[in-house]
């Protein structure tokens, strides 16, 4: 006799959805795609559908919400299948755009909808946050009163930036914004702070040189990389910068202090420019849309430094934007200034006299990260900038020839020397000790009686010294002094060595070639 097996379960085995399933009358909306192109689908029905919310088609594609009209809606592609045409059907999800976060995120590179482009797996993340939220109200902000280092000799001691600031990065092309960017980047290792640097319409050639820069320096394991390419479509140009604040937001949220870059918000204006045209809005001034100044303050203004009781956390904002020869007045960039702490000011002229890097301390301010700086800082710093305003504008004189008093000689000599000191080379972010040993150095007139040609290699031997010093913020001027003063003795007198070395070897060459000439 053979025996066949029961197909049928316990009720023990039974999965549980299953024990909760029920047969009933269940009513959905479907919609259907009117048009798709450049990015952009036109879907009919769907009466129920609200803003932002995502849309699942018949083949697995996705669409975000972005405008609703009387009898239809527009919506933006997130991924796109092969299959999805005209007449396809769309059903609501009733779920926001969200992106996966934490600290696995750390070290990857991934696009805005948070896949991973570096080769690896996706990213195991517990949380996830929206892309687009409120900006923290006001009692749950606290006043910017930590400092963030960049690195820089002019930013950190002139146009200082505090945790939770948002200050703005404006110049012509190619001057050095970016590098200034990633070098603060770099800067943050080991000062537990996470940092998020956004790459928005950019080639492929300049996100793998930033990718490859932060790997080098040794910068990637505390930076997320959220890159979308010129190639995609502008609707993941525009989520990008989202996508990076919502990353920094989920940390600063945990009380951890955070950093975003967004490199740049041009090219952001330029994508949502581009959608708003193809869904036929209104153009205004240089053909954005009305709402370009809305666009970005709400993504800015959440960007701040939260109270203790709401976490303590901060978010550090460095916007670029860019202009077209030296034009600040255009639109995108004084809407950028008039929402942000303040901003870095790159000329074209600077860049071009070979002064690096090319920040316009004419032009730059920062509002609110003076009441962050330390103390010692800011008390060598004091009159350190109108000092060099007061210079740049005596400099011009001295174009004509004109002879000139010995007090106004000597503050000219005097800025000349601070404008030496203030170079630096890219990606070469510096510790905030050097930054207050050139200071005191400065003001106590220990550079005085340095060559100008030899700025360079005494400043590089200052940074190599300082490290092993011992020497921190709250030590004793009158300590630093004394230490930085036996430095630059023992320094002159290494270089009056090699000098008086080097003339005796050039006085007996020519010795032998006088004897040469005498014996001929």
């Amino acid at each position: 006799m053979v025996l066949e097996k029961s197909n049928s379960q316990s009720p023990a085995a039974r999965p549980e959805w299953l024990e909760r399933y029920r047969f009933g009358l269940r009513v959905t909306e479907q919609g259907t795609i009117v048009s798709i192109g450049d990015g952009i689908a036109r879907i009919q029905g769907l009466p129920s559908a609200a803003m932002e919310e995502i849309l699942i088609f018949e083949d697995g594609s996705r669409a975000l919400v972005f405008a609703l009209e009387r009898d239809m809606l527009s919506a933006i592609l997130l991924a796109q299948g092969e299959t999805l045409t005209a007449g396809s059907i769309a059903h609501l999800s009733g779920r926001r755009l969200s992106i996966p976060v934490g600290d696995n995120l750390l070290g990857r590179v991934i696009d805005p909808l948070g896949m991973p482009l570096d080769g690896g797996s996706a990213p195991e993340c517990a949380g996830r946050q929206d892309l687009d939220v409120l900006s923290p109200p006001i009692v749950a902000r606290d006043f910017v009163n930590e400092p963030l280092y960049t690195g820089n000799k002019i930013v950190d001691t002139l146009i200082p930036i505090g945790k939770g600031q948002r200050q703005l990065l404006i110049g012509d092309n190619g001057l050095g914004k970016s590098s200034l960017a990633i070098d603060t980047v770099i800067n943050q290792r080991d000062k537990n702070v996470r940092c998020v640097y956004v790459l928005i319409g950019q080639k492929r050639s300049t996100v793998v040189g930033t990718v490859a820069t932060l790997r080098q320096a040794g910068a990637l394991g505390h930076t997320t990389v959220v890159v979308a390419e010129a190639t995609v479509t502008p609707g993941l140009n525009y989520l990008a910068p989202f996508a990076g604040c919502a990353i920094a937001e989920a940390w600063m949220a945990q009380g951890q202090d955070t950093l975003v870059v967004y490199d740049d918000l041009t090219m952001h204006a330029q994508a949502y420019r581009e959608l708003s045209l193809l869904l036929r809005r209104p153009p205004g001034r240089e053909a954005y849309p009305g709402d370009i100044f809305y666009l970005h303050s709400r993504l800015l203004e959440r960007s701040t430094r939260l109270a203790a009781d709401h976490g303590g956390g901060s978010m550090t904002a460095l916007p670029i934007v860019e202009t077209r020869e030296g034009e600040i007045a255009a639109y995108i960039p004084t809407n950028l200034i008039s929402i942000t702490d303040g901003q870095i000011y790159f000329d074209a002229a600077l860049f071009a006299g070979g002064f690096l890097p090319a920040i316009d301390v004419t032009k730059s301010v920062s509002r609110i990260g003076g009441k962050a700086q330390h103390r010692r800082i800011a008390q060598e710093a004091g009159h350190m900038k109108l000092d060099y305003l007061q210079f740049l504008e005596l400099e011009v004189f001295t174009r004509f020839g004109a002879r000139l008093e010995a007090s106004i000689e000597a503050k000219i000599k005097r800025g000349r020397l601070l404008r030496e000191l203030l170079k630096q080379d890219r990606l070469s972010p510096l510790p905030v000790e050097f930054q207050m040993a050139w200071m005191v150095a400065y003001n106590a007139g220990l550079f005085d009686t340095v060559p100008s040609n030899q700025i360079a290699a005494v400043l590089d031997r200052l940074a190599q010294w300082v490290g092993g010093s011992g020497l921190s913020l709250d030590t004793k001027q009158d300590d630093w002094k004394r230490e930085l003063r036996n430095l630059l003795t023992a320094h002159t007198q290494e270089h009056k060595g090699e000098s008086h070395g080097a003339r005796a070897i050039d006085e007996k060459s020519e010795g032998t070639v006088v004897d040469v000439r005498t014996r001929r």
